[in-house]
């Protein structure tokens, strides 16, 4: 994206390096990483970061804003997974985007998704300064986004998941962490807390208060939830909880459970309303809407390329099929059929997405070849603050999937991190 930064880093690359960043890496994060890190950071102008920061966030505000949409958003919340205590605000939020090439042929951002749900806060951080140590990039390159300096982004961290309270009454959960890919962000986001990284599935309550074993055994109760685990996943896995989600406990949630749905692929459609900025929300409808309803005419009101005819066998090259409350990738099938969107029980057909495939424009010039990046902007809203975009996370691939799980057999591919000129 900068050709100077990009030449000179491509110049000074050597396979050595990245040996010592992947080893330095598990050394910072006391965990091994267990899914792809490439082998080089992206350069790119911090203007475009904060274009897609501040799109991002207008997002956000539209949704949040939205009663409407947040009363339907609530409807699609699984039985179950409706958790009391609902906070006015995400206290995390994560928007992905893409670069693809507009009418004028310029390279402008446009969204793949957003989700309020914790990302990789303390693994990617701790990313960034290994790239910057092990291939000696200059402080004249920054990382951090919204104003935030190192010091000024782990408090911000820490006042968003910690809100004030003994870092020994807050919790990180997830379903068996130990043995999550993300446990690098774990264990690093709890040594720098000094939070403990706890098993969902292993809180007790003891009258209206959940609580946890520390590492002594000692039952100790826990006044805040930094919460990692998915609903997906809970559900997926038949995982049952020692305890009712649902029941108003005397608990905060660090990213409350609700959000997860409330701010997810379920709100792309509702984006696209009058006066939405519809050049970054991609075209999208539910899978009903467009079996029953007039989903498609949108879509092609919309320029969205269709088959003019229908039969079981018609292919839509030009739409991808996404389960709403999946994570990671999960589910999302390139190229649906006809006979596969019939295929999904009626009742169920409101829980996927069709929406536009992206033609993400290769912009990173590699040895292997230009490389795709999809950028993700992370965001922080503690509570009594406000919503403060921090951090960039960037997957590179060369194939259809751009997530670390889909890259696993390339080289100069997968996590990895952006640097801009500081101005």
């Amino acid at each position: 994206m900068i050709p100077e930064l990009r030449t000179r880093f491509n110049r000074n690359y050597s396979d050595e390096k990245y040996a010592a960043l992947r080893e330095l890496l598990n050394e910072q994060c006391a965990a091994k990483v267990e899914f792809r890190v490439s082998e080089t950071p992206v350069f790119v102008p911090e203007s475009l970061l904060q274009r897609m920061a501040d799109e991002g966030a207008a997002l956000a505000f539209r949704l949040i804003a939205d009663a409407n949409y947040l009363s339907a958003a609530r409807q699609a919340i699984p039985q179950g997974y409706c958790v009391a205590n609902e906070t006015p605000h995400p206290h995390f939020l994560t928007a992905d985007f893409a670069l693809v090439r507009d009418e004028g042929d310029e390279l402008v951002p446009r969204l793949v998704e957003i989700q309020a749900f914790p990302s990789v806060f303390g693994y990617q951080a701790l990313l960034c300064s290994t790239y910057r140590q092990i291939y000696g990039l200059p402080d004249t390159l920054g990382t951090l986004l919204g104003g935030l300096n190192e010091a000024s982004y782990w408090d911000l961290l820490a006042r968003t998941v910690l809100a004030g309270h003994d870092p020994e009454n807050v919790v990180l959960t997830e379903v068996d962490p130990l043995h999550q890919k993300t446990l690098p962000d774990f264990t690093s986001t709890a040594k720098r807390l000094g939070i403990a990284i706890v098993d969902i599935t292993e809180l007790k309550a003891v009258g209206n208060k959940l609580h946890f074993r520390n590492a002594n055994g000692r039952l100790v109760p826990i006044q805040r939830i930094y919460n990692r685990a998915i609903a997906d996943e809970l559900i997926g896995r038949g995982v049952r909880l020692p305890f009712d989600l649902t029941h108003p406990w005397d608990v905060e949630w660090a990213g409350h459970p609700n959000w997860y749905f409330l701010i997810s692929k379920f709100s792309v459609p509702w984006l696209l309303g009058p006066g939405a900025p519809s050049a970054v929300v991609p075209p999208a409808v539910f899978v009903d809407e467009f079996l029953e309803g007039p989903g498609r005419a949108k879509l092609a009101a919309d320029r969205v390329l269709l088959p003019t005819t229908t039969g079981p066998d018609t292919v839509y090259n030009d739409l991808l099929l996404k389960p709403l409350f999946s994570f990671a990738g999960k589910g999302i099938q390139f190229d649906p059929t006809q006979s596969q969107l019939e295929a999904i029980p009626a009742a169920e057909r409101s829980g996927y997405l069709l929406q536009q495939r992206m033609s993400f424009v290769p912009t990173i010039d590699t040895p292997h070849g230009l490389t795709q990046a999809e950028f993700r902007i992370l965001y922080m809203w503690p509570d009594g603050g406000k919503l403060t975009p921090a951090l960039s996370l960037i997957r590179l691939g060369r194939g259809k999937m751009m997530g670390v799980d889909h890259n696993r057999n390339q080289a100069w591919v997968g996590a990895s991190a952006a640097f801009f000129p500081r101005k």
